[in-house]
């Protein structure tokens, strides 16, 4: 079921520069600072791992931290989920989608966040829900 407080949470990002390992919207998202941001926002508490880089052989920083900040595996993902992509070649990256076939991502060439189309060879391998504390 689609998410209208996740969604606006993650368009209110975009525009915010990119910065590897970013968690301040005002200096710099990464995606990982851009999930843990939109988490804060709709009242979660992210727990974001401490330990990637631009290539990783394993996603388990990704999964754990999934886990610890109350994110709820879904197979039918919808908009203001949480979406992992396999970029191939070590890459993952993490967006939300807010609609069909669009998202909100921090793209490190644009040196920005953005709403756009996932580019289509990207391999969705994960995606959760993030609850949120407001009452419809």
């Amino acid at each position: 079921m689609s998410n209208p407080h996740t969604v606006a949470a993650a368009e209110a990002f975009v525009g915010s520069p990119f910065r590897l390992r970013g968690r301040d919207p005002m200096t710099g998202l990464d995606c990982v600072g851009l999930i843990a941001a939109v988490t804060d926002r709709v009242g979660g508490k992210a727990r974001p791992p401490t330990s990637y880089g631009l290539r990783n052989t394993s996603i388990n920083a990704m999964l754990s931290s999934a886990s610890a900040s109350g994110l709820r595996r879904t197979e039918n993902p919808s908009a203001g989920d949480v979406l992992l992509f396999d970029l191939g070649a070590g890459q993952f990256h993490l967006a939300v989608a807010v609609g069909p076939e669009a998202i909100v991502h921090a793209h490190a060439g644009l040196r920005k966040v953005v709403q756009g189309k996932p580019d289509p060879s990207w391999k969705r391998i994960a995606a959760w829900q993030i609850p949120t504390h407001f009452k419809d």
